[in-house]
């Protein structure tokens, strides 16, 4: 693709790298066949070829519109594009510049400014969240159907991780919204390795992923430096690998790295810490574990919903899959299993409609086949499918706990 980079772009670093991911596109469009917003809509603007074009006329205009805000900020960044590409174009990385350069040239309406700053202002921070739910909950036969379905009727109690040193250490992420509403995701992962013989210790903080995804970068930063500081010590006592059972983090802090590598600073532990990153299945899948073979009066059919930011993000399509079928347990098979539930962080808020019609679809696939259960890896999925679904749905890593 030919690009002419306007001339106050074309020299920074965003505009160089906009300009490298642009021409590796050929504007085939294999992208839109995989791409869940153009499936729904037929719009060439709200599939990656059309909102490409859009970012490319932002560049080389250094100015944008109302419009090209609203098709961007349509796309869920589920990254499917990517993995269908046959030209390995960056599409993630050239909409995070293309949201930025538009979020600063797009005065948004005040109700939508606020609406992102009360997140940002909430769901990082679990000791504002866990209040405000426990009010929630306390209201909820009063609140709408969609806010009272995603509203749970009381937060679960802490439980205890396992307190038994061994040599082996790893980092365990807790997460913001999932260390409110499912800790236990994370105890029962504490436990499985404990059973490894792995020590999981704690580590607390946001990994950064909704205030990126919000073009908010200089708070995405401060947060990654943040939780650099707090986890090096950890690091450099020896623990060998930091574990996220949520797979939407994962793809976050392993960019660190390069989020950080034009800092003095913080450059060369980011490389660090972002190479030592990983979903908990990535570290899993490297150990012994036959002894959660699951046991045949145990078996019972299960529908496993692969998040975005796995199949996509970290390139681990079928990865779980596999891993849980090599340990006995069935899983049904499920159509499309590619698409996006509509979940994506911050969008089943931001944008409703859309992602509501996005979760009806893939919760009539995932229960297709009669599933008794319906497991997944992401903590934004699992609350996503659980509002729109009888069956039980449970992070994957619960499975081998049992």
């Amino acid at each position: 693709m030919r690009t002419f980079i306007h001339e106050l772009l074309k020299d920074t670093k965003e505009g160089r790298e906009a300009e490298a991911i642009l021409r590796n596109c050929v504007h085939c469009g294999f992208c839109n066949a995989t791409c869940p917003t153009f499936r729904l809509l037929g719009d060439e603007r709200d599939g990656p070829r059309g909102r490409i074009y859009l970012i490319k006329n932002v560049l080389e205009q250094n100015r944008a519109t109302r419009e090209t805000q609203l098709h961007l900020d349509r796309c869920l960044t589920c990254r499917s594009c990517e993995t269908t590409c046959p030209s390995g174009v960056r599409y993630g990385r050239l909409l995070d510049i293309g949201r930025a350069l538009v979020e600063e040239r797009v005065p948004r309406p005040a109700a939508e400014r606020l609406q992102r700053e009360a997140l940002l202002r909430t769901i990082p921070k679990p000791e504002r969240l866990r209040p405000l739910l426990k009010l929630a909950a306390f209201v909820k036969p009063a609140l709408p159907g969609t806010l009272r379905k995603a509203v749970p009727d009381r937060l679960p109690p802490r439980q205890n991780w396992p307190n038994v040193e061994h040599d082996r250490q790893v980092l365990l992420l807790e997460g913001c919204v999932q260390s409110v509403t499912h800790p236990g995701i994370n105890f029962a992962a504490a436990r499985v390795l404990d059973r490894l013989g792995v020590q999981a210790l704690p580590a607390t903080g946001c990994c950064g992923a909704l205030s990126h995804h919000l073009s908010h970068e200089e708070k995405t930063l401060e947060t990654a430096r943040r939780n650099i500081d707090l986890w090096w010590p950890l690091i450099e006592n020896g623990a060998e690998a930091v574990l996220l059972t949520a797979s939407g983090c994962a793809p976050m802090v392993a960019d660190y790295g390069d989020l950080l590598a034009h800092d003095p600073d913080y450059a060369g532990r980011a490389e660090k810490l972002a190479s030592l990153a990983m979903d908990i299945s990535q570290y899993l899948e490297r150990q012994d574990l036959g002894m959660f073979r699951c046991k045949g009066q145990e078996r019972r059919p299960i529908a496993f919903h692969a998040p975005c930011s796995l199949q996509h993000g970290l390139k681990r399509s079928g990865r779980v899959e596999a891993l849980l079928r090599g340990l006995g347990f069935d899983l049904v098979s499920v159509r499309d299993p590619h698409l996006c539930c509509g979940s994506a962080g911050s969008y089943s808020i931001l944008q409703e409609e859309l992602s509501k019609r996005l979760l009806q679809d893939k919760i009539g696939k995932l229960e297709e086949n009669r599933p008794e259960l319906i497991a997944t890896a992401n903590i934004g999925c699992l609350a996503q499918l659980q509002s729109a679904t009888e069956l039980t749905v449970c992070h994957w890593v619960e499975l081998l706990d049992n």
